[in-house]
């Protein structure tokens, strides 16, 4: 019988490269560029607009005719230019991390792994495994703790949420549902949206997460919280789950975790935490002790991609109760039997801890970062962001045309441009548009908010680049930018 191997030549159906030393060429250009990008990080403009011209490029059908590696990766360098700018040291807006160039490394060796590490016995598991070890060990969790790398705060959230919920209903709901079941749990009203759409994903509806008034500094206000949860109580409403939150988008407020932590304690609460980028604080000195009491939490959602610059995406949920966690997702059919010995041991795998069963070798880029530059340096790098931010709101404070907003506490500092005979409203549209000329210009990328119903620019700084300078840059264009507009408006 002749092979099969006669109807086609390998090197037609084959997408391993011809050529290797070729392929070698190639990768080391692309290499060449993408560490060029990363060496430039810091100069130019912030943000660059998406060419008309290559938004076109970017309309073509679908082809079925490769066009070869040089067009492609042609493609891929006119791509480089045109990110949301978060590299650079005045990317001031949304809470984004920076990357770093050694983290490149290791996303190189995992493409080339190209693990599924949702199971099975291999390097990735492991890997894995020492990361939420590392996790325990820094909130302060005990062993019996267990944890997933995901793809961010959302996706840990809604893990959380689940296992805090299949507790409350005694994982009844995990065959039957929440049926009539009327679980509600409370945040603050400066929470992330994602916690209310966790509850809308696990079948709790929006409005089963009560939005908690905040104080003064912006942190949930705890007889406000008592009174909700009593008022709940008498409607026959079952309370169980309270969100606190470690860095706000807003104002980057912390609420008083120990507070919480013994209220969930007397209520018979859930407690979790989100802590999308404060909760990292934890390896600096100066926020550490405002993060007093999140080792007590039931769970925490943060993310890697945020202050420890580890290249998107990278999330991580970690669980107080491992055994409550893998009862929340844990049932492997056949295919997925456990064995002690072979590809298939290594239980229990990752995929008992969460959705996802094909899941990319996210841990290893994490692992890397940690491993490479180790918590005191991450943890000075979050510190330096933070004196930064005090240092622009004494900027802000000796500058009689600007405003502060709110108390700075972690990376955030939010303000406005106050001109003369403006009213409150002329002010809103008047500081949107000083954002939007200095993101155009490419001079910085600070946003918006809303504070008790003002707008405010908000700027957060978590950027292990950004340098004191850019922040006497920042404000000096502000009131440039300002004036220009206020001329334009007479």
């Amino acid at each position: 019988m002749k092979s099969i191997e006669t109807a086609a030549k390998p090197s037609e159906t084959t997408l391993d490269p011809e050529n290797w030393d070729d392929f070698r060429t190639r990768a080391h250009a692309m290499l060449d560029a993408a560490i060029d990008k990363m060496q430039a990080a810091s100069d130019g403009r912030v943000w660059t607009p998406v060419p008309e011209a290559l938004k076109e490029t970017l309309k073509t059908g679908l082809p079925t005719e490769g066009r070869g590696a040089a067009a492609s990766d042609a493609a891929i360098m006119a791509l480089l230019p045109h990110g949301i700018g978060n590299t650079h040291p005045r990317f001031m807006g949304w809470v984004h991390g920076a990357g770093t160039p050694s983290n490149m490394v290791a996303e190189i060796a995992g493409a080339a792994i190209n693990a599924n590490a949702g199971g099975r016995d291999h390097a990735a598991i492991y890997v894995e495994r020492q990361l939420i070890g590392w996790m325990r060990d820094l909130f302060g969790f005990p062993q019996e703790a267990s944890g997933l790398v995901v793809s961010g705060t959302s996706m840990a959230t809604i893990v959380a949420l689940k296992v805090a919920r299949d507790a409350a209903l005694a994982f009844r709901s995990r065959t039957a549902g929440v049926g009539a079941a009327r679980l509600v749990g409370y945040t603050s009203a400066q929470a992330h949206a994602c916690n209310a759409r966790a509850f809308d994903l696990l079948g709790l509806g929006s409005d089963a997460l009560r939005m908690v008034p905040v104080d003064d500094d912006f942190r949930m206000d705890e007889a406000a919280l008592r009174a909700l949860i009593e008022q709940d109580r008498a409607k026959g409403d079952v309370p169980f789950v309270v969100i606190g939150t470690a860095g706000s988008v807003n104002t980057g407020a912390i609420d008083d975790l120990e507070e919480l932590s013994a209220l969930a304690g007397q209520e018979g609460l859930w407690l979790h935490v989100d802590g999308a980028f404060g909760a990292t604080g934890i390896m600096s000195d100066r926020l550490r002790p405002l993060l007093a009491g999140i080792e007590k939490a039931d769970s925490i959602a943060f993310d890697f991609h945020k202050w420890l610059h580890v290249n998107y995406e990278a999330g991580f949920v970690l669980v107080r109760d491992g055994a409550a966690h893998m009862e929340a997702f844990s049932g492997r059919p056949d295919y997925l039997k456990r064995t002690e010995r072979g590809m298939a041991a290594a239980s229990p795998w990752p995929v008992e801890f969460g959705p996802e069963l094909s899941r990319g070798f996210r841990a290893l880029k994490v692992w890397a970062q940690i491993a490479e530059h180790g918590t005191s340096k991450l943890g000075a790098a979050i510190t330096r962001n933070c004196e930064q931010t005090v240092y622009l709101s004494q900027l802000v404070d000796a500058d009689d045309k600007l405003h502060r907003m709110a108390p700075v506490v972690t990376s955030i500092c939010c303000f406005r441009y106050i001109a003369p005979g403006f009213s409150e409203e002329a002010l809103d549209a008047l500081n949107a548009d000083i954002v939007i000329r200095l993101q155009e210009r490419g001079i910085a990328a600070p946003s918006t908010t809303r504070l008790n119903a003002r707008l405010a620019i908000r700027v957060n700084i978590t950027n292990h680049r950004t340098r004191f300078s850019d922040l006497d840059l920042l404000v000096d264009a502000i009131g440039k930018v300002a004036g220009e507009l206020v001329a334009e408006l007479k």
